[in-house]
């Protein structure tokens, strides 16, 4: 009773938006930093390689072999995440026209990102890093 004489006093009126977000919250800046992770894990997997000895072979340093992987492989799949949001949601057709090479950059990306998920490749992290840096760098310029 109380709503009806609410709703008769104040009357719904529609609201219209172009997105479901506000503009301006994209990024790639997360994607950068996790794509860097990813190496940086990599980096020190490879170390804990080098360093293997009868001494170190040790429950702490298989606990910290695996938190480095789950780590290596979190953030890789935050960074495909990451970089999917800014090609679902921010890219547009008109910046398909202007960079047409968008389209295979994002799908090898995360491609990318899936394969330094499966293996420890310092060479395919550093790709991943290139990559990621390449779709900001086309972000910034559909800023301008």
């Amino acid at each position: 009773m109380v709503i009806n004489f609410i709703s008769k006093l104040l009357p719904a009126r529609p609201v219209y938006a172009h997105c479901d977000i506000p503009c301006g919250i994209y990024d790639p800046h997360m994607a950068q930093l996790a794509a860097k992770t990813v190496l940086t894990m990599v980096q020190k997997i490879k170390e804990l390689d080098s360093s293997a000895s009868p001494q170190n072979d040790n429950v702490n340093a298989r606990n910290n072999f695996v938190r480095m992987v789950m780590v290596k492989e979190e953030h890789a799949e935050l960074c495909k995440r990451e970089v999917l949001i800014l090609w679902t949601d921010y890219f547009k057709s008109e910046h398909l026209e202007k960079f047409p090479d968008l389209h295979d950059l994002i799908w090898q990306t995360a491609k990318l990102c899936s394969e330094n998920k499966r293996g420890v490749d310092e060479g395919k992290a550093m790709e991943l890093i290139k990559a990621v840096d390449e779709i900001a760098g086309i972000f910034e310029q559909t800023k301008k």
